[in-house]
């Protein structure tokens, strides 16, 4: 287990739970409040990533889209509401670029027809 040293919020810590995979990535997240005397630890979430190819092995967890579409769908519902502004604007065109260039990644890989299999 480590503790994300990047993480970007002061109120929370992000603790990775497993060791890198084939393709050098984690799978296993864990979010939580970070100890303060003022507020008891608690839990806000586990994440967990899709491990192995998916012609190699089950569905057996989320995928980054997953996680982007979350964030998005958030970031939207604040853009049309009272919250909305310049910076959120641009955090979700960047990450709908994100998703653009995640998506071309995967057709390049069908394209090659190793999408789903443990191959570059």
């Amino acid at each position: 287990m480590r503790t994300l040293k990047q993480n970007f919020n002061r109120y929370t810590k992000v603790v990775v739970m497993d060791e890198p995979g084939d393709g050098g990535a984690n799978h296993e997240y864990y979010i939580s409040r970070i100890d303060d005397e003022k507020v008891p630890v608690g839990e806000f979430g586990f994440i967990k990533f899709q491990k192995g190819p998916l012609r190699e092995t089950t569905l057996n967890g989320g995928f980054i889209e997953d996680l982007l579409a979350i964030v998005i769908d958030r970031l939207e519902s604040f853009q049309s509401g009272e919250f909305a502004c310049k910076e959120n604007a641009i955090v979700l065109r960047k990450m709908h670029e994100g998703v653009h260039w995640l998506n071309h990644r995967t057709k390049d890989r069908i394209d090659r027809n190793v999408e789903g299999k443990l191959i570059k």
